[in-house]
């Protein structure tokens, strides 16, 4: 991916910084319930996390001629059914890039890489 993401519209182009995009996903991300925490030691090397354009805490981001790809790697807690979480990643990322943003995703791949047993989960309502 490169710095900047444009969005060509009859209008006029719109530029967004991919910082913001990364904010986004990664906001959207973790106020999802049972998502426990963003996964930052997904097998990336630490030079790939120095030195990438497209890696964020979590979150890698690329272009492609449709929109864009994005993977999110995250740990949920143990209290909440795995697919469900993923597919509410899924589906609130892509509306947000989409209404923040305005510009087309392609893929949405949620990576799961743990299972948090201990902790609260604080987007949770008391029982």
């Amino acid at each position: 991916m490169k710095n900047d993401v444009s969005n060509i519209q009859s209008n006029g182009k719109t530029t967004y910084n991919k910082n913001i995009l990364l904010s986004i996903i990664n906001l959207a991300t973790k106020e999802v319930s049972g998502v426990s925490s963003m996964c930052t030691n997904f097998g990336a090397s630490w030079f790939v996390k120095m030195f990438s354009n497209n890696y964020y805490e979590g979150v890698k981001v690329s272009n492609s001629p449709r929109g864009l790809v994005i993977n999110v790697y995250i740990n949920v807690y143990a209290n909440y059914a795995v697919n469900d979480v993923a597919c509410r990643v899924q589906e609130n990322i892509k509306s947000s890039i989409e209404t923040m943003a305005d510009v087309d995703t392609t893929e949405v791949n949620v990576h799961v890489m743990g299972v948090q047993f201990n902790g609260i989960d604080k987007n949770r309502a008391p029982a």
